[in-house]
């Protein structure tokens, strides 16, 4: 059974090494059959150098692609795996957890994520990072009807139906991986790990930089992956101002006889037919995502 460890990096020299140091100690230790593949996200710095001279893979963009693109070039050269392990080249995942995550790959699950959360006060983080993430969390737990407490995680193992899954977010691939094995009906579990205080995230300039760029990427998956849901909401929230107009009129209808003004009429007409076209493009999307 061949194993590919794919590790994203972008200026990652000051830990390269000891990321692949600790991984080639614990797959050699368990004799697995093995690579480990660096996917040098256009670096600028030594990482490139470095990664070679640790017997590894470097696959290179020619220009820094961000972490979703860089991803999908992972999968892209790991064809050949039965078993593909996602880590940070930043040394936050621990590689003495990788056997675990193998070994339930091994027992028939599809996608075996390394939970932050899954155990309590196991993850050092920023009150709003960590707060996010147990949102989004509770986000992807309620569209996938599992419970899921890290839905960010970069620690992942999955076997070749899973990297098989068509990703289209141009941001980031964690959360969308988990929707569509759920949605494909594959097997996901979590187990708890363990995380290294780390450098600063390069994903997002600031908290508030994190804040915006998930939340739309929150409603992207909702509107990719429950379109009526997402459209529906959105529909009968324009709605509701026409239909209180309409119970108004009816009320004015019964009590005096006459409608009301032609104006606050047409008004409420032009709410609900606006509420009711959103909806229609729920249905729409639907029907487009299930061909």
């Amino acid at each position: 059974m061949k194993i590919i460890v794919c590790i994203p990096a972008f200026n990652e020299e000051e830990t390269i090494r000891q990321t692949v140091k600790e991984i080639h100690s614990v797959m050699m230790f368990y004799r697995y059959d093995y690579e480990i593949h660096i996917q040098d996200d256009g670096c600028t710095d030594k990482t490139k150098e470095i990664a070679e001279r640790e017997n590894t893979k470097v696959f290179s963009n020619i220009i820094n692609l961000g972490l979703a693109e860089t991803f999908k070039k992972e999968l892209e050269n790991a064809k050949d795996a039965d078993i593909i392990i996602h880590t940070d080249a930043d040394n936050q995942y621990p590689a003495k957890d990788i056997p675990f995550l193998i070994e339930q790959i091994k027992e028939g699950y599809d996608l075996v994520l390394g939970s932050r959360f899954l155990k309590k006060d196991d993850y050092s983080e920023s009150w709003m990072k960590k707060t996010g993430n147990k949102i989004f969390s509770k986000v992807i737990s309620k569209l996938t009807k599992q419970k899921i407490t890290d839905s960010t995680t970069g620690f992942r193992a999955f076997n070749q139906k899973v990297a098989a899954l068509p990703l289209i977010n141009s941001f980031t691939y964690t959360q969308e991986q988990i929707i569509r094995a759920a949605k494909a009906g594959l097997r996901i579990k979590e187990i708890p790990v363990k995380t290294r205080e780390t450098r600063k995230s390069k994903l997002f300039k600031s908290p508030i930089d994190y804040a915006i760029k998930a939340w739309i990427n929150i409603f992207r998956i909702y509107r990719d992956f429950d379109p009526i849901k997402f459209f529906g909401k959105i529909g009968l929230l324009i709605m509701s101002p026409g239909i209180l107009m309409g119970l108004y009129m009816i009320y004015n209808l019964i009590t005096t006889g006459h409608v009301g003004y032609l104006n606050f009429t047409i008004l409420a007409a032009v709410f609900l037919l606006a509420g009711l076209q959103v909806i229609l493009f729920g249905f729409i999307a639907d029907m487009n995502r299930r061909n």
